[in-house]
């Protein structure tokens, strides 16, 4: 009878320890989204947006050159959407580079 006993207890001390060992898969969700929006002013030459926009958020010279005329015509314009730190950091480097070479060039974040 001991050893059905001692059995038993082995078996529950290996339950126990393979409880342990478990650990709950943690939840992952897609991070917060914000979009960057460029805002017109009347004293930024439309080349200087161009070339931000080739620089900063990397695209080609038709698709910068169109995103700067809808900045022109309606005022404001979206340049792309990115996690929170990252469209944080690219609007500090473009209002800095802007204000680098005298130009008042306003970009926003917000929530997408």
């Amino acid at each position: 009878m001991k050893l059905a006993e001692q059995k038993s207890k082995e078996k529950q001390k290996d339950v126990e320890k393979d409880l342990m060992v478990q650990e709950a898969k943690p939840q992952l969700k897609q991070p917060a989204m914000y979009q960057i929006t460029m805002h017109n002013d009347d004293f930024t030459p439309m080349e200087f947006v161009v070339t931000v926009l080739e620089s900063f958020f990397s695209m080609d010279r038709v698709k910068a050159t169109s995103v700067m005329y809808e900045v022109h015509t309606a005022g404001k314009a979206v340049c792309g959407v990115f996690s929170k730190d990252v469209a944080e950091t690219k609007v500090e480097q473009v209002v800095d580079y802007a204000r680098r070479h005298e130009h008042p060039l306003l970009c926003s974040i917000e929530a997408v």
